[in-house]
C-alpha cells in the first residue's frame, strides 16, 4: 500500500473504527463483559424487560443475532428471562442486580474511553468533529438509500 493510501480520509477512518473497537473492547473486557453485551445493557437500563424482538428491533439486529448474547448474559448473572405475566407466551428480558450494578462500571469506562479519544481537543474542536461524523453518518444513510 503507498503511503499516499495510508494517509486517506478513508484509511485514517477504517483505522480509528479499527482502534475504538478495540479499545472499547479492553475496558469492558476489564469488567467482564464480551462485545455485543453493552448495547444490550443500555436498551435494559433505560426500559428493563423488554421482549428479545424489542431489543433486537432497537439496537437496529436481527433476534436470533442477540440470542446467543443473551444466554451468555443470562450465564454470567446479569439478566434473567422471565415470562410475562398477562401474555405467558411472551418472554421478558430483565436486569439482575449484577447488571444493574454494571452501570456506573460501564459508563466510567465510557468517561474514560472519551478522554482517551478527545484528549488535547477543544471544544470548539469537538464540535466541529461531531458535526462532521453526522455528515458522514447522513451521506452514508442517503447512499445506502435511507437504511442503515
Amino acid at each position: 500500500m503507498e503511503n499516499k493510501d495510508v494517509d486517506s480520509l478513508g484509511f485514517l477512518l477504517a483505522e480509528i473504527i479499527r482502534l475504538h473497537h478495540a479499545r472499547t473492547f479492553n475496558l469492558f473486557a476489564q469488567l467482564g463483559l464480551y462485545r455485543g453485551q453493552p448495547p444490550i445493557l443500555f436498551v435494559l437500563w433505560k426500559e428493563d424487560g423488554k421482549t428479545q424482538k424489542e431489543i433486537a428491533d432497537e439496537l437496529r439486529l436481527k433476534p436470533s443475532t442477540i440470542t446467543v448474547t443473551l444466554k451468555r448474559m443470562e450465564k454470567a448473572g446479569l439478566l434473567e428471562r422471565r415470562s410475562d405475566p398477562q401474555d405467558l407466551r411472551i418472554t421478558r428480558v430483565y436486569l439482575t442486580e449484577k447488571g444493574y450494578n454494571l452501570q456506573k462500571e460501564v459508563e466510567k469506562a465510557l468517561k474514560t474511553f472519551e478522554d482517551d479519544c478527545f484528549k488535547g481537543f477543544t471544544l470548539e474542536e469537538k464540535v466541529l468533529l461531531r458535526r462532521f461524523f453526522i455528515q458522514i453518518r447522513d451521506n452514508l444513510i442517503r447512499a445506502n438509500g435511507g437504511e442503515c
